[in-house]
């Protein structure tokens, strides 16, 4: 699950857009064979708990974008199980690094 978060270009360009959009980050979970009760999931961006069971809870407005670092905790309420995933971002600079070459 963390897996298809980290890369979901949907997730990564409301990022970039300093827009902690927590519905691109559940699309991007329900698109998993993970096992969880869609109105139990929790998600914060950068600390702040956007969503809570599976509905909007503290004001997106608090969560701090501006910083090189983003870290999205994905609660699903489902067990024990926890992973830490790193990936990358979808910005001007890496599509014209991708893209500016040819194979």
């Amino acid at each position: 699950m963390g897996r298809t978060v980290a890369r979901n270009n949907l997730v990564k360009t409301a990022l970039f857009g300093n827009d902690p959009n927590w519905g691109r980050i559940l699309a991007a979970v329900g698109t998993t064979a993970a096992a969880f009760e869609p109105d139990e999931v929790d998600v914060a961006v950068n600390g702040v708990w956007v969503c809570r069971g599976g509905a909007a809870a503290e004001d997106r407005s608090k969560v701090d974008l501006t910083g090189r670092d983003v870290t999205i905790r994905i609660d699903l309420h489902a067990g024990a199980a926890a992973a830490t995933i790193w990936t990358n971002d979808l910005s001007h600079a890496y599509v014209h690094e991708n893209s500016a070459y040819s194979t």
